[in-house]
């Protein structure tokens, strides 16, 4: 749960310097590469079917 929020925080440019720090000594690097590859998606996904819905 951390991990996720570690990642939306830094998608919308939320996150503060200390828990980016934390992140960096604390967490695992693929954790972070799989989560954000998945919220990535999700966001491409939603912006897609709204342009879709709305046209």
């Amino acid at each position: 749960m951390s991990v996720l929020k570690s990642v939306l925080g830094a998608l919308f440019g939320v996150q503060s310097d200390k828990q980016r720090q934390h992140d960096f000594s604390q967490g695992k690097a693929w954790k972070f590469i799989l989560v954000g590859i998945i919220m990535v998606t999700l966001f491409v996904l939603a912006i897609a079917a709204l342009v879709s819905a709305i046209t």
